[in-house]
């Protein structure tokens, strides 16, 4: 059997390629519903609001059923079954000849969705708890990394063509699914496997099951809260960014690929260190702090200088998801790791839903000619779903440890 570090660099290197898939298609998702639909960029930002919206309400509905497969059968056929369908689903995406092509594609991407999720499993499968903070932040490294080549080539391909991004995610994952295959092994024993039952594969079974435990429930609103903030980049940025200062796709892809840089850098790199020095309570409120100054900058940004430095301020938040998602593991069966995976994912697609439609028409409402114009107003309300979320981690914190946080000095694991 392989060791778990190098077990690791194979899942890390699989989430990598999934990642990288993604972000291929960032920058010319606008010109491609422009030119899909024959429409300007406002109204395209409404398309592509409907596209995350199907991708997410799939990924909500589907995460827990595979969070809870990948439990009784394993964390190997999830990852590569996912990734292979991806490929096929991309391959489909790059052909697409109409609107609704793109949208069924959009929809077989959100059931397969989960391939994070189950390599987020095996780092419970794989090390112990006080490992665990420094392990996410690697695998969380690698699908950034993801990010950093991903839209860099996207958009320098998509000055070529805009399917061909399509084409390149296709053999990004189905060559994911190839490697895996004949390099993945196991990561969970039969002996820690669960009984798979449809009651609890289902997002109300699944949260009904987490609700039994307060802290899981406090942190999840909180993961909910952050990423519905973060959905004010992930569904208006390229938008934003056309709007505002009339930026290429080029440009696009540079600007995400900064962001994938210092997001691979802080929960790559620096999540280890950090958590280890303050602690992962401490770590996680401090590093979402940075999401305040970070989104008010992107919203007054009135040079694509301001831009980068919101980026820069942005990706700070980033340490905060490796933190929460170690303490969650601690408190939770060791045979229901994937169904928390499954739980988070589905929060996540949960706002997903909720954001794509929100955010978008937030900048529609002040994007267009008419009005007061100001397209950075999305980022206004993700500063505010920031403070929210912190409020609420803190507030669960205190109940749940009976304590503040812990000072600087004090052993930060304890608790």
């Amino acid at each position: 059997m392989p060791k778990p570090d190098n077990r690791l660099l194979l899942i890390a290197f699989i989430v990598f390629i999934d990642m990288a898939g993604i972000g291929l298609i960032i920058p010319i998702l606008p010109a491609l519903v422009e030119s899909l639909a024959h429409t300007t960029v406002d109204h395209a930002a409404i398309i592509g609001g409907e596209l995350l919206l199907i991708y997410a309400t799939m990924q909500f509905l589907f995460a827990p059923l595979v969070g809870g497969m990948s439990d009784r059968f394993g964390r190997r056929p999830v990852l590569l079954v996912t990734l292979a369908a991806l490929g096929v689903d991309y391959g489909v995406m790059a052909w697409a000849p109409t609107l609704p092509w793109l949208y069924a594609g959009r929809l077989i991407s959100g059931v397969m969705g989960a391939t994070w999720a189950a390599g987020n499993s095996c780092i419970a499968d794989l090390f112990p708890p006080e490992e665990r903070g420094r392990q996410f932040g690697i695998l969380g490294g690698a699908g950034a990394s993801g990010f950093v080549l991903g839209p860099a080539i996207g958009g320098m391909l998509g000055t070529f063509g805009l399917r061909l991004p399509f084409v390149a995610a296709s053999l990004l994952a189905l060559s994911g699914a190839a490697i895996g295959y004949f390099t993945f092994r196991e990561t969970l024993p039969v002996e820690r496997r669960r009984a798979f039952t449809f009651a609890r594969a289902n997002p109300l079974g699944m949260l009904g099951h987490m609700a039994k435990i307060p802290f899981i429930l406090g942190v999840l609103g909180t993961i909910f809260l952050m990423q519905l903030a973060a959905q004010s980049q992930i569904s208006t940025w390229s938008f934003f960014l056309i709007a505002k200062f009339s930026w290429s796709p080029w440009q696009i892809g540079l600007s995400v690929a900064l962001f994938g840089t210092l997001l691979a850098i802080g929960q790559g790199i620096l999540t280890g260190p950090i958590i280890a020095r303050f602690g992962e309570r401490r770590s996680a409120v401090i590093s979402l702090a940075f999401g305040i100054p970070g989104y008010l900058v992107l919203a007054l940004a009135a040079s694509g200088g301001m831009v980068y430095l919101g980026i820069v301020l942005g990706a700070v938040t980033g340490i905060a998801f490796p933190a929460l998602q170690s303490m969650m593991t601690t408190r939770i069966d060791e045979d229901s790791q994937g169904e928390l995976q499954g739980a988070i994912a589905s929060t996540i697609g949960l706002t997903s839903i909720i954001g794509p439609v929100v955010m978008s028409h937030i900048f529609e409402r002040y994007a267009n000619a008419h009005g007061v114009y100001f397209p950075g107003a999305p980022f206004v309300a993700a500063a505010v779903l920031i403070l929210a979320a912190i409020m609420l981690l803190i507030a669960t914190m205190r109940r749940h440890f009976g304590a503040p946080l812990p000072l600087p000095g004090v052993s930060p694991r304890t608790g």
